[in-house]
């Protein structure tokens, strides 16, 4: 077993009090319950909106900062999934009310935010090591939550399988998404790259996925 394998499965142990708080978190059960009232989801299309345009924005900046390594490929793809995700929540956004000047006008919570500003943090100053492990980390997460949010609103607010298409995308996060963020991390790790800093990344991106996920509940 490589280092960087080793690490990986160091993080997700100790990951998992925060995942399980991500993972259980009572905005989800609102959901599944039908006692979130639909306006509410005008706010989370509207914020990830901006979450999305911003990520955009940092995940092509890492494109053109690690363009010559194996790190590539694997922003690349990523982009891709970003660039997918904001066609698809146009539609959830017109299917909960929300045409495209709507979501633009839409004013961000700071909380659902500090996960996408560490991200262009991360995106300007970051490894690449650092931030493939704390994708892989987060995506498995919020994964099953768009999973639990795509259900929800089908069954308890009568949306179809196109307006929810926004969640599904990311209810299946690629299979080997592990497997090539460990090859990043051994790279970086050769290279001089902190364990620590690597720790400290995914830390703070679940983190902040957690804080996301209280700003959908009790907005400000």
């Amino acid at each position: 077993m490589s280092d960087a394998q080793r690490l990986f499965d160091e993080m997700k142990v100790e990951m998992l009090p925060l995942e399980d708080r991500i993972r259980s978190h009572p905005f989800l059960s609102a959901v599944e319950s039908g006692s979130v009232p639909r306006e509410r989801f005008r706010l989370l299309a509207g914020e990830q909106y901006h979450i999305i345009e911003s990520d955009l924005r940092s995940v092509a900046h890492l494109l053109s900062r690690h363009s010559a390594s194996p790190a590539h490929d694997f922003f690349w793809g990523i982009l891709q999934g970003e660039k997918a995700a904001f066609e698809r929540l146009v539609r959830f956004g017109a299917a909960v009310g929300m045409d495209l000047e709507a979501l633009s006008a839409h004013e961000p919570d700071p909380r659902a935010h500090a996960y996408t500003a560490y991200m262009a943090w991360l995106a300007a100053y970051g490894w690449a090591g650092q931030v493939a492990a704390a994708f892989a980390l987060n995506f498995s997460a919020w994964g099953d939550n768009c999973a639990r949010m795509s259900a929800g609103l089908k069954d308890r607010y009568g949306l179809t399988e196109e307006d929810v298409g926004f969640f599904d995308l990311f209810a299946a996060p690629p299979s080997d998404l592990e497997n090539r963020a460990v090859e990043i991390m051994d790279r970086d790790l050769a290279r001089g790259l902190s364990p620590r800093l690597i720790k400290r990344a995914v830390r703070l991106l679940q983190g902040y996925e957690l804080m996301y996920w209280d700003a959908m509940s009790t907005p400000i």
